[in-house]
């Protein structure tokens, strides 16, 4: 729950941070990642400033319906990567705990939906894609009360953190 802005970025090259020979370039790139990207997701912290991912407009098709239902899952399975980074297990309040449960479930679902909709052996009719599109924008907005309701309950355990919870690292499908 104390993650170092540096770090991360790192961890986008393998832990090390990318050489660069240009102050300029070093600068805009730390203002991106740390003030852009890091700042948006810390306002997330706020009960005011719920997360919501990405509007997707895709195609009413199969491929449309297999193309949301990727990037949902790279949403929330990037979300928990996240949440641990490199450890195995965290010690998390029990909220933020069943989150990331259901966040693991709700990416199961989703990788099941995009392999069957890629599958053009698998019957799928129009109606069948449309009530599967409206049953991903329902899980789309559990996986975002979910993910709400992690960051709020580690902010709000952050100054508590012995009263924690263990929790070992989902298993993502």
């Amino acid at each position: 729950m104390t993650a170092s802005p540096m770090d991360t970025v790192a961890g986008l090259w393998g832990g090390e941070l990318p050489a660069i020979d240009n102050l300029d370039a070093l600068n805009k790139l730390l203002r991106v990642l740390l003030m852009g990207l890091w700042n948006r997701l810390a306002r997330h912290q706020n009960r005011n400033a719920p997360f919501q991912m990405i509007r997707v407009d895709a195609p009413e098709t199969r491929e449309g319906l297999a193309s949301i239902a990727a990037i949902r899952r790279e949403e929330v399975i990037g979300f928990i990567e996240g949440m641990f980074g490199k450890e195995q297990g965290l010690s998390l309040p029990e909220r933020a705990r069943r989150a990331l449960e259901a966040l693991a479930e709700a990416g199961g679902l989703l990788c099941g939906v995009s392999e069957v909709a890629r599958d053009p052996r698998k019957p799928a009719s129009a109606d069948d894609i449309a009530q599967t599109r409206h049953q991903i924008s329902e899980l789309t907005e559990i996986c975002e009360r979910e993910i709400h309701a992690a960051l709020l309950s580690c902010t709000r355990a952050r100054p508590r953190m012995p009263n924690s919870v263990s929790a070992a690292k989902p298993t993502l499908h």
